[in-house]
């Protein structure tokens, strides 16, 4: 804090306003190649980002040196002097922020002996199927972001991560899975080398399909991979009074299922969880979309000023480099819950090609990742080589269940999901 003192005084002398976000963190990680360990160690990171804004014009820097912060707020104030300047009304105050989110695991502790463990975990669940493993790895992390700015904010929040991650090959076909959590003992690497030696020795052979309609269920990785290339950017206030998104001008629309309602909760269990945001606006619940209809769009500060707004607490980061932007921390999506495999249907473990997607029409056309025809719970067949085409925003009106259990996928908490009549396009 007494260095972030230090650059908001020297930042004061230069502009009007003054943002600092530092980012700190440590690491143990190991790597497999094959059955053996190729690489193990621990890193730290660190990173600070500062911004500055004078007479409506702003200016972002950044660096990993804690000695070069002096060199990093000038390089920020010279961009300012670049930049067009804008409607700004300051950056925001103090304010009573909600009580911080699952997302700190005090028993875990950066040690090499954990990911042993999950490694030996994984090729054990791997020896259920006939799969050659190609590699994969296991992580532990922890970290705490701090902001800091002119206007009196000082947040800090902590973090800790765990994951593993592995692939699997037989023949030609692959298998992978991976788990991740804020909490070491909610991962399951059994599970993990199970499922991706699983793929890898079932995916192979299989039936070709026609093309036609079939009733489809996508699994939360292949859900969450569509959405983040659409859905996400549709709702970012920057891309809609741009002209850029599909559902500019229809707030108070039906637009989705009915339902179907869509949320960014960041005070959920997520991994992208927060009580406040990348630019220290308090986090809170914001509805997309209730039972279909559209009712808010995602906002920063800058883009909220902009345009008359207000700012939705939406802002983020992918660390202390670049300015904040629009984003969300845990999309979550609600609706009727069922089983979705127990009629017959194609499942999508993953999708190949989804950030080709069209985050204006929301179309897209992406290849099946080991998809099979799944009845009565169960993987009947795999399927030979197949591409799936549509439209992201026509499928969450053709939501035929959500699946009751959910699981963490990125800055997402999704469950699986059976559609109907979706356009598959076979060999």
């Amino acid at each position: 804090m007494e260095l972030i003192e230090e650059i908001l005084k020297y930042g004061r002398t230069r502009a009007e306003e003054v943002e600092v976000y530092v980012a700190e963190s440590e690491s143990v990680s190991t790597d497999l190649k094959k059955k053996q360990v190729e690489n193990a160690g621990g890193s730290e990171g660190f990173g600070i980002g500062v911004r500055v804004i004078d007479h409506g014009r702003i200016g972002v820097s950044a660096t990993s040196s804690r000695d070069e912060w002096r060199r990093c707020v000038d390089a920020a104030v010279a961009s300012a002097k670049l930049a067009h300047p804008q409607e700004w009304k300051g950056l925001p105050a103090p304010a009573a922020l909600p009580d911080a989110p699952a997302i700190f695991d005090p028993s875990l502790s950066l040690d090499p002996a954990w990911c042993r463990k999950v490694l030996e975990g994984m090729l054990d669940g791997v020896e259920e199927h006939d799969a050659a493993v190609t590699g994969g790895g296991a992580s532990v992390s922890r970290g705490t972001i701090t902001i800091v700015n002119t206007a009196g904010v000082r947040y800090e929040q902590a973090r800790t991560s765990a994951g593993c991650s592995l692939e699997c090959i037989h023949g030609q076909s692959t298998g992978y899975e991976f788990d991740a959590s804020c909490f070491a003992d909610e991962i399951d690497p059994v599970r993990v080398g199970r499922e991706a030696a699983f793929f890898a020795e079932q995916s192979g052979g299989g039936e070709e399909i026609a093309t036609g309609n079939y009733d489809v269920v996508l699994s939360p990785i292949a859900f969450a991979q569509l959405l983040g290339y659409v859905l996400e950017p549709a709702l970012s206030g920057r891309n809609v009074h741009a002209g850029r998104s599909w559902l500019a001008g229809k707030l108070g629309e039906v637009c989705i299922g009915e339902e179907i309602s869509i949320y960014d909760d960041p005070l959920d269990r997520g991994l992208s969880s927060t009580q406040f945001d990348a630019e220290g606006m308090p986090a809170r619940k914001l509805t997309f979309f209730d039972h279909g209809e559209l009712q808010h769009y995602a906002y920063d500060l800058r883009t909220a000023y902009r345009y008359e707004a207000e700012s939705t607490g939406s802002a983020v980061r992918g660390g202390a480099g670049g300015a904040p932007a629009i984003g969300v921390h845990t999309l979550v999506i609600d609706g009727p819950r069922d089983t979705v495999d127990d009629e017959r249907a194609v499942y999508v473990h993953d999708v190949v090609g989804a950030h080709t997607a069209n985050p204006l029409t929301g179309d897209f056309s992406v290849e099946l990742s080991n998809p099979f025809i799944v009845e009565d719970g169960e993987f009947v067949v795999p399927v030979k080589g197949a591409m799936y085409a549509g439209n992201v925003f026509a499928l969450l009106g053709e939501v035929a269940a959500l699946g009751r259990k959910e699981r963490s996928v990125g800055g997402a908490v999704l469950p699986a999901v059976r559609l109907s009549g979706q356009h598959l396009i076979g060999r």
